[in-house]
């Protein structure tokens, strides 16, 4: 995993008592709209974090809209937004997503720059979607942090703000408690990250399913891919793809994968990067990390059996890789995600 893509997720949160049976609330999202904010990037917060979910059992989050005027005209007047929170519900976010528009060089409100700041100040997760980097940064939240955008405003973002550190050629940026992403589809790959990290990989896959949608790009993908024009009708990864999927468990390498798709290593490594941004080392490793993941929320609890079943070998190499990968030894990631045991013994489920 490349170094644009770590995580930094915080230490595991500590038990809590057994007595304790009330459930805690939703996580709050907060998404602050205002004058010419993206329709699509709207639409990608509503979808990942506003619908219900019938088919886990239960809600993952709240969800608000919030604008600092009733009636908020939308990107290039498509539509306009009315019957939303004031922007005091801002206020009561755990993660704030904040305004993006395609007009960068104009100012945003003060109002909205001084709900941003609070919600840092008291420890809130904040979300910027695209060009919501110049919405952070406006905000003086980013200084000294990494951060990315849209690449066609990588050269005005460094020029406005020297101090934050631009990774302009990737997908999203988690540097904890301020996330970032490029433009468009990439919100949906942070919106998802977000879920996985909140909620683990099986919740994470079951919301990517209903929207259709890859489980998982990591974040250190490029923005932005040159694909030549073909030589031959058909040169897709899909099939190698699914067909190592259903055999993680077993010993593949890169010179396998490549047999499989009847091209040489270096072709395929030519493949990858230009159809996934990645090596086939990385994807493969990616891949087995996230199924090592869902063998620990499902229940499973001996490291050497996850480790053989997901392909990773030993205890040892699972823990070196689950940690880089998630920011969180396999006994913090199972306490954070894995069912809790009925009194009785064994998991119990859901």
């Amino acid at each position: 995993m490349t170094q644009e893509s770590s995580q930094s997720a915080g230490a595991p949160e500590p038990e809590r008592p057994q007595h304790s049976q009330r459930p805690q609330r939703p996580h709050r999202v907060v998404v602050i709209v205002d004058e010419n904010s993206n329709p699509f990037e709207l639409g990608c917060a509503t979808e990942v974090f506003g619908l219900r979910r019938p088919e886990l059992g239960r809600d993952l989050y709240e969800f608000t809209l919030c604008s600092p005027t009733p009636r908020t005209l939308m990107r290039d007047g498509f539509f306009t937004l009315t019957n939303v929170a004031g922007l005091d519900a801002a206020d009561t976010a755990d993660t704030l997503i904040v305004p993006n528009r395609p007009d960068t060089d104009v100012p945003r409100r003060p109002a909205v720059l001084a709900a941003v700041r609070r919600a840092h100040a008291r420890g809130a997760r904040l979300v910027g979607f695209c060009s919501g980097a110049f919405t952070l940064a406006e905000a003086g939240v980013l200084d000294g942090r990494r951060a990315t955008a849209h690449w066609q405003w990588a050269d005005s973002f460094r020029e406005r703000f020297p101090a934050v550190r631009l990774e302009p050629d990737v997908l999203f940026v988690d540097d904890g408690d301020i996330l970032t992403s490029a433009g468009s589809a990439a919100a949906l790959d942070l919106g998802l990250h977000l879920v996985r990290r909140d909620h683990g990989a099986e919740v994470a896959n079951s919301v990517s399913r209903r929207l259709v949608f890859a489980a998982h790009r990591d974040g250190g993908q490029r923005q932005f891919v040159e694909r030549p024009v073909p030589t031959v009708a058909d040169e897709s990864l899909a099939p190698v793809l699914v067909w190592a999927q259903a055999r993680l468990a077993d010993p593949l390498t890169v010179t396998a994968l490549a047999a499989r798709a009847a091209v040489s290593p270096a072709t395929l490594h030519r493949r990858f990067r230009a159809q996934l941004g990645t090596t086939p080392l990385a994807w493969l490793t990616g891949e087995r990390v996230t199924l090592a993941c869902r063998l620990i929320e499902r229940g499973e609890d001996r490291l050497d059996v996850v480790a053989q079943h997901s392909g990773l070998g030993t205890g040892a190499n699972l823990r070196a890789l689950l940690r880089r990968e998630t920011g969180l030894t396999p006994s913090a990631y199972r306490r954070r995600f894995a069912p809790t045991p009925r009194p009785g013994g064994g998991p119990s489920g859901g």
